[in-house]
């Protein structure tokens, strides 16, 4: 099914961008006298249809993001439609909450629904930001998302990152005989299917810029071979020619080319190839195994693991395969790297006894181990850059676990999947 979010185009529109609009006196990280960790109301919106879901997705969503309180919507006084762009801040504040997240929800003519979404600063008694949303009745938690996303940036001054979709490996069965499929869902674990089948094993899942596709390892006759998949009709081919092994893949930037790794002549190295496919071009050549690229967000440059010095390190080059650089140099080894959408970081897998996720500097240097698990692996950054998804291995014959961790630390929260899953990736923001 196609989703149709429309940003309403009347007064109520035009009155959100002016409230969204950076205004200098106003501080860079909060808005207005809201702190992070305070209380936010979000209670039920004043409507006959899904009301109470949408404002539930609104709260899980804030609470998700782990710099805020949510307070509802169970509990919490209804409130009018008109009360929604206007509310009566005293109560609010008799109430003990910083910020109040209101709406409306009216049907269309159409057959749509309209979702208005409003943020007010109740101890400032001033309305931060709103936004208005048409969706079709069975799409409703899109603009909850949209609503979050609102919230969320307004708040913390950074970009939105909850309308958007995970995909991943989903594990089932037995350790000595497990089905591993791709599986994709929103961010919060809703709208869960599974993309294939399960004939042939499968891992590292990759999005494309846009969202539309996807590239993936299948082992087909144990032999992995890159796979592209469309998203919107489900068909897959396979990406490279011939009958080499090749794995490890990732888009590029621009969506145009995918960068992977081949094992040829006795040596493993680094290759792109155009996303339509045709013949690759090598990039590396060095004795060893290089593997596990990941462009820069400029397309410039290229991070990869390779052993050509002894052991797993991180190594920089050019899109090209140019100026190839050594980066990481904090003992242990270093695996899966995975460029920062904003450009400053990588995270990676640092293999020191046990696997942890950590992030370096673009250069290397200032090394930082985000997680403290006993096998913390395959990081992917959230399209905001202030998180990373990882999976977790618990000892003994536990399933793998989908966790998240903000980049700026703090505790890992697991991500809601029905089954076990390894191998992430964050999706682009929504449209």
């Amino acid at each position: 099914m196609r989703f149709t979010l429309s940003l309403l185009v009347a007064a109520f529109a035009s009155a959100a961008v002016a409230q969204d609009a950076p205004q200098e006196e106003e501080p860079v990280l909060v808005g207005g006298s809201v702190r992070t960790n305070t209380a936010i109301a979000v209670p039920v919106m004043p409507a006959d249809m899904v009301r109470r879901q949408v404002s539930e997705v609104i709260a899980t969503d804030l609470r998700s993001t782990g710099l805020f309180t949510p307070i509802g919507p169970g509990g919490l006084p209804g409130y009018s439609v008109e009360e929604a762009g206007n509310p009566a801040y005293p109560s609010w504040r008799n109430a003990g909450v910083a910020a109040l997240v209101s709406g409306s929800i009216e049907a269309r003519p159409d057959g749509r629904m309209t979702i208005a979404c409003y943020l007010h600063d109740v101890t400032a008694g001033r309305e931060l930001a709103r936004q208005g949303f048409a969706v079709t009745g069975s799409d409703w938690r899109r603009a909850a998302h949209k609503c979050a996303d609102m919230v969320y940036s307004r708040l913390s001054g950074q970009q939105p990152y909850l309308d958007t979709r995970v995909v991943y490996v989903a594990e089932t069965g037995p350790k000595n005989n497990r089905q591993k499929r791709v599986a994709i869902m929103d961010s919060d674990g809703s709208n869960h299917r599974y993309l294939t089948v399960g004939r042939h094993t499968v891992v590292t899942p990759r999005f494309s810029p846009r969202g539309d596709k996807l590239v993936y390892v299948s082992y087909i006759g144990r032999r992995p071979r890159v796979l592209l998949y469309d998203v919107a009709t489900g068909s897959e081919r396979l990406l490279i020619p011939g009958n080499h092994i090749t794995f490890a893949p990732r888009f590029s930037p621009n969506g145009r080319d995918v960068v992977f790794s081949m094992a040829n002549g006795g040596n493993t190295d680094i290759y792109i190839v155009s996303g339509s496919g045709g013949q690759p071009r090598r990039l590396t050549s060095a004795p060893g195994a290089d593997t596990s690229p990941s462009f820069s967000p400029d397309g410039r440059q290229i991070v990869f693991e390779s052993d050509r010095s002894g052991t797993q390190q991180l190594y920089v080059m050019g899109s090209d395969g140019s100026r190839q650089r050594r980066i990481s140099f904090g003992g242990g080894r270093y695996a899966s790297p995975s460029w920062s959408p904003t450009g400053n970081l990588i995270a990676f897998t640092k293999i020191a006894g046990p696997f942890r996720i950590g992030v370096m500097n673009a250069s290397g240097g200032g090394e930082r181990i985000l997680t403290d698990g006993w096998q913390d692996e395959g990081p992917s950054w959230a399209p905001n850059g202030q998180f990373v998804m990882f999976h977790r291995t618990p000892q003994g014959a536990g399933a793998a676990r989908l966790y998240a961790v903000p980049v700026g630390g703090g505790s890992a929260r697991i991500m809601p999947t029905p089954v076990g899953g390894s191998d992430p990736s964050w999706s682009p923001l929504n449209n």
